[in-house]
């Protein structure tokens, strides 16, 4: 798998982690918490339902109708004194979000019993009270738990009066209320008190849901009250309520046969009023258990009518259409404006700065609201909600992983602008609330990181790669220069101190007579592997290959016997290398020359016409090619110039005199590289011993006894080079030669 797939693989790999988290309880409250709340704050407030109105109790309602300071200290005439009103001014359905379970002045009770039974319009609250229960076997064992809810009525004589009851518990998220519940399946299906309202404001069309209903299944409806007039008590109320509610969750197919229905009516002489409030009434019945509530705003955002006003039948505050109470749903608890402290509040993205939350009664009025529009916000489900995830985790990690830094970047975050405004428009066009947490906060950060990294690890692979092409060319320094972002010329180029070391195969020409030019190469390749390695073990800074010979160099800043050492070390683990590289081609008969020079050299590039080799240039370079040569002329291995073994004692070395190289004007001395202290032999002991004394006598131009001496050395090492060569010398200068004016300088004729 290439790295490119590699890295797409892993983009694909932490945006599905991502999905999986933002599923995750911890994903899920991060979603509800933060993106719900965002998706709020950029909506911003919305115009609620003109068809319901909030009258509250606040803290002023007390003085200005000249009641005790706590409402539960109030004769319950005044609540009857406010139906009145409301009921005068045309309310529709009248919820109380108050507590009404303790008997009081019976007077007073009647009469507040009274106007709930004249008005026939009423709901009120129930307590909803819960407990764990044991589930037990046949035999009495306790094999289980269930929770268990039952509502409490308000007291008898009111609860009897009342058309509907219903309680309204509300789950919160943490600290923050999200949800709000419809029907409560845990309390035999009751319905709160949103939907009791709903259902009440509904009667009025309540023949037409009926006949809309058994029209979808004649056999399971044809049983319901034949008019609302059949449902004029509480209890008939819910159990109506509980019934649709149990057959219409129960056999989800009703829930498209339904739709259906009402579309086919939507052609037909039904007002779309009427339809609007049968699509309410079948969402209400068919949808989740609870919802996500959608707020309207801060509080006050639903018209919030003062108590006393309404009492008083005016308020400067207030117009004569902010009283009209036509065909609204009035909901009546305690709601405060002013007070952080009110009783009955709950925290929500729309609590204001000043700590004023909106009330119980407000949500139970926006509950409502949402219930009569069908749109409580509608969350994506799990499917859904994952492949949101993955596809913009994928979408914005391969934008930044596949595009160059500059341009990823930018338009990974223009594809999450756009997501944040794909899911704005959503929320506030059809209450859809995509995920927007996980992405944003968790996805687009890892995927773009991980993107830009992935960017970043390819680059540096292939800036690896060329490294590791060019380094079979180029020096490791210079590659690491070459391959930086800023490539300093004067860092490739240099003059520096040296060891140079150049390396002769000897007999190649006449070798590569007699093979194939395959063969041939192939030979070459293992024979410069063969030397390489050595070189490289004794950290060789330059390498150049020359045809079948080597130029090498070892450098440093300043003049060091570390460069030297090194390059003396690798000539003659060179030289045990060659021994094995002729054990394996036997076909090669020739042999190894070595010469080695220290100074000043320049290293680096050279050539013309746009094509160029890094190579070493200098008369370091040119003298240790010379000083390879001389191995031929003299049958030696291994030669130096003095100045390379000045200060290093580890090494038997044997002088083999001056040499005045063609175009050199100053002679060189040149030693013999013969072995390493510890390993040297007795009997390259004793021949570098007895070569010493035959070059004194020779230095002292004495002809014949310097031949007798290298012809003694000869009969003892019959192929040693140097004592033949200056054998030779001896035997030409006694011949009548001419000799030289200082006789240990050799001038060489050739290279």
């Amino acid at each position: 798998m290439s790295d490119r797939l590699k890295g797409i693989v892993v983009i694909f790999l932490i945006s599905l982690a991502g999905a999986v988290f933002g599923l995750s309880a911890i994903g899920t409250s991060l979603n509800s918490n933060i993106g719900l709340s965002w998706l709020f704050k950029i909506r911003g407030p919305l115009e609620p339902p003109p068809n319901m109105a909030v009258v509250g109790i606040n803290g002023r309602t007390p003085e200005r109708l000249g009641l005790p300071r706590l409402p539960r200290d109030w004769p319950r005439t005044i609540h009857a004194d406010l139906m009145k009103a409301l009921v005068k001014r045309g309310a529709a359905a009248v919820v109380f979000d108050i507590h009404f379970f303790q008997p009081k002045n019976a007077q007073h009770d009647s009469v507040f019993a009274e106007s709930i039974k004249n008005s026939n319009k009423v709901v009120l609250f129930e307590k909803l009270d819960g407990k764990r229960q044991p589930i037990t076997d046949q035999t009495g064992k306790n094999i289980g738990w269930v929770w268990v809810e039952a509502t409490v009525p308000p007291m008898e004589s009111l609860a009897s009066a009342a058309r509907g009851l219903g309680p309204f518990p509300l789950p919160k998220i943490d600290a923050e209320l999200h949800r709000f519940w419809v029907f409560k399946s845990s309390a035999a299906d009751a319905p709160t008190l949103p939907s009791v309202a709903l259902q009440l404001y509904s009667l009025p069309i309540y023949d037409e849901f009926r006949a809309l209903l058994v029209d979808t299944d004649k056999e399971r409806f044809s049983g319901l009250p034949k008019s609302s007039a059949e449902i004029s008590e509480a209890e008939q109320l819910r159990a109506l309520m509980v019934r649709l509610r149990r057959t219409l969750s129960q056999n989800p197919e009703l829930k498209k046969k339904l739709h259906s229905k009402l579309k086919n009516r939507a052609s037909g002489a039904n007002s779309n009023a009427t339809l609007s409030r049968l699509k309410s009434l079948i969402g209400m019945y068919v949808g989740e258990e609870y919802r996500y509530i959608n707020l309207y705003g801060p509080p006050g955002t639903i018209k919030n009518i003062p108590y006393s006003a309404v009492i008083k039948g005016s308020d400067p505050n207030l117009t004569e259409s902010d009283m009209d109470f036509t065909d609204k749903v009035v909901f009546v608890g305690y709601a405060d404006m002013l007070d952080p402290g009110q009783p009955d509040r709950f925290y929500t993205v729309f609590t204001r700065d000043d700590g004023v939350d909106l009330s119980g009664v407000e949500i139970m009025a926006t509950a409502f609201g949402n219930l009569l529009t069908g749109r409580s916000i509608k969350p994506t489900n799990a499917i859904e909600s994952g492949l949101i995830m993955l596809f913009f985790g994928v979408i914005v990690g391969l934008i930044a992983y596949l595009m160059p830094a500059m341009i990823g970047v930018p338009l990974a975050v223009i594809v999450a602008i756009s997501y944040i405004v794909l899911a704005h428009y959503m929320f506030g066009a059809y209450a859809l609330w995509l995920p927007a947490a996980t992405p944003l906060l968790i996805q687009f950060p890892l995927v773009t990181f991980f993107g830009l990294f992935g960017q970043y690890y390819i680059e540096r692979r292939r800036v690896q790669q060329m490294s590791d092409m060019i380094s079979h060319y180029l020096p490791e320094d210079v590659v690491q220069v070459l391959t930086g972002s800023n490539p300093d010329e004067n860092k490739v180029n240099r003059v520096v101190y040296s060891t140079c070391l150049a390396t002769d195969m000897a007999g190649f020409s006449a070798m590569a007579e007699k093979i194939d030019p395959a063969e041939l190469s192939e030979l070459l390749n293992d024979y410069f592997d063969s030397l390489a390695s050595p070189l490289k073990d004794n950290f060789v800074d330059v390498t150049e290959f020359r045809a079948d010979a080597i130029m090498c160099a070892w450098t440093a800043e300043t003049p060091q016997i570390g460069v030297r050492r090194n390059a003396l070390q690798a000539s003659l683990q060179a030289s045990g290398a060659f021994i094995d590289f002729k054990q394996r081609n036997p076909k090669y008969e020739g042999g190894l020359r070595i010469g080695l020079e220290a100074g000043m050299v320049h290293v680096g590039h050279s050539g013309g016409g746009g094509k160029f080799v890094y190579s070493i240039v200098g008369d370091c370079a040119n003298t240790a090619s010379r000083v390879e040569g001389l191995n031929k002329h003299i049958g030696t291995k291994i030669l130096a110039t003095e100045t390379v073994v000045e200060g290093i004692e580890d090494l038997l070395l044997r002088n083999v005199g001056r040499f005045q190289f063609v175009g050199k004007s100053d002679a060189l001395r040149i030693v013999e590289i013969v072995a390493e202290v510890d390993a040297a032999s007795s009997d390259q002991r004793d021949l570098c011993g007895r070569f010493t004394e035959a070059m004194e006598i020779y230095q002292n131009a004495d002809w014949r006894a310097a031949q007798k001496s290298f012809e003694s050395i000869l009969g003892s090492f019959p192929k040693d080079g140097p004592a033949q060569f200056y054998w030779q010398q001896c035997h030409r200068y006694l011949d009548g030669e001419p000799t030289p004016s200082e006789p240990d300088i050799i001038e060489m004729s050739k290279k």
